[in-house]
């Protein structure tokens, strides 16, 4: 087995090769980013230290190493590398590797099964890996940029451990910049400023990085470039977010919790990083009228009329000005009072429905269209409240096998802490008024 911090034996990498390739870590100890994983004490640093490899999946975003830390896995632990892609690999692919990995098995070589974008495989291919993973006729590293609760069957998940990737950081991304630096001999063209704009735009991905900086060495550049030289060269990277994928809902939910938080400066964060990166504006306006019934209510009823106005605002002007109305309607819901009362009060009025079932309502207050619902006592006794002093008759509205509930209780802050006023001076004439 070899050492976790040896070199590997893999063939060196010809000079012309693109820089992502000619810098690609050679053992697991030049992984960037990853200490977590590979250090001594992180999952895959103990594995190997044991010598014994269980079957993993890597999730993590585009450039952290997914790739690579699997290959340099194979060799640390000294078993043979089979990598296929699942964009194009079908079942065909799948039966071949899986019988040249029992043929090797027969002369004691163990196989690597490395499947990138496992998630691209659907569930009945999923399910065709589970008897090769159980008997260890292969240990599988799958590599997915997806959530692996929503992406992979749960059968799978069960049989492999789930690893998290994370994203390069600007420590990790300056060590690939000293390396590429090292290996071509050569400082970036970029002063200060324009070398830290640089790691920004790779917003956490190593290769896109190398990419860069290998498209700024092909260049004579008379002079180093500043930040607005390096945007005028580079093409601006797009934001990461997938609108059907975990990108889309972890935002919204980041979004509404900073509203719900009374945070207005993360909430318009999370509200620029979903429509700079291409959420559909009417989406994220459905979000905020939600949330203006759910979590503002009745502590200032403006809130919900603030975000529909800036729907009517939105499809009237379109983009970009009309993103200035959601912007209004976002800082709105942040800065206002908070109350779920009115949620809280639906679910509980909802549920007594469900469980009291067809109780008659009481019938003072039915009304009798004909003349047999009048006979037999439909609207009798009925207290006209705007003949009653105060507009008030303070009567019994609850079916007669009921006793009365109450499920809305408005809170003290805002625009309901006048409701609660209303609401306890007609409790108190209806405690007066009702018959002793």
């Amino acid at each position: 087995m070899a050492d976790l911090f040896a070199p590997d034996d893999i063939p060196p990498v010809p000079a012309d090769a693109p820089l992502a390739d000619r810098l690609r870590p050679r053992a697991l100890a030049e992984v960037v980013g990853q200490d977590h994983l590979t250090g001594p004490e992180g999952a895959i640093g103990r594995m190997v230290a044991a010598g014994r490899l269980s079957s993993i999946i890597l999730w993590g975003p585009p450039g952290t190493g997914k790739t690579t830390i699997s290959r340099l896995l194979a060799d640390a632990v000294g078993m043979r590398f089979e990598p296929i892609s699942a964009v194009f690999s079908g079942v065909a692919d799948l039966k071949k590797v899986f019988a040249a990995a029992k043929d090797h098995a027969r002369r004691g070589e163990k196989t690597l099964l490395f499947v990138d974008e496992i998630h691209r495989f659907n569930r009945a291919q999923q399910d065709g890996f589970l008897p090769f993973v159980e008997d260890g006729t292969v240990t599988l590293v799958g590599a997915t940029t997806e959530n692996p609760s929503f992406e992979l069957n749960a059968a799978l998940l069960s049989r492999a451990q789930v690893l998290i990737l994370r994203r390069l950081d600007a420590s990790a991304l300056e060590q690939l910049l000293d390396r590429a630096e090292a290996l071509t001999g050569r400082p970036l063209p970029l002063d200060a400023a324009a070398r830290e704009a640089l790691l920004a735009s790779a917003d956490g991905d190593g290769r896109f990085l190398l990419n860069q900086v290998e498209t700024l060495y092909s260049i004579d550049l008379p002079q180093p470039l500043d930040p607005a030289g390096l945007s005028a060269l580079l093409h601006r990277r797009v934001a990461v977010y997938d609108k059907d994928r975990e990108g889309h809902y972890n935002l919204i939910s980041a979004l509404h919790k900073s509203l719900r938080g009374s945070d207005p400066q993360a909430a318009l964060y999370y509200l620029a990083r979903m429509l700079t990166a291409g959420e559909e504006p009417l989406y994220v306006l459905r979000r905020l009228v939600r949330f203006a019934a759910e979590d503002i209510g009745l502590a200032d009823p403006q809130a919900l009329v603030q975000c529909l106005a800036a729907k009517d605002s939105y499809e009237f002007l379109g983009s970009p000005e009309g993103e200035l109305a959601i912007v209004q309607a976002c800082l709105y819901c942040a800065t206002a009072p908070k109350s779920n009362a009115a949620y809280s009060a639906m679910k509980s009025a909802w549920r007594s429905a469900r469980e009291t079932g067809s109780l008659m309502p009481p019938q003072n207050i039915l009304n009798a269209p004909t003349r047999l619902m009048k006979s037999i006592g439909y609207g009798k006794d009925y207290q006209y409240d705007h003949d009653a002093q105060d507009d008030f008759s303070g009567d019994n509205y609850w079916p007669e096998e009921m006793q009365p509930q109450s499920f809305y209780a408005p809170t003290e802050r805002g625009f309901e802490a006048r409701i609660a006023e209303r609401m306890a001076y007609w409790e108190r004439l209806r405690a007066e008024r009702r018959p002793k």
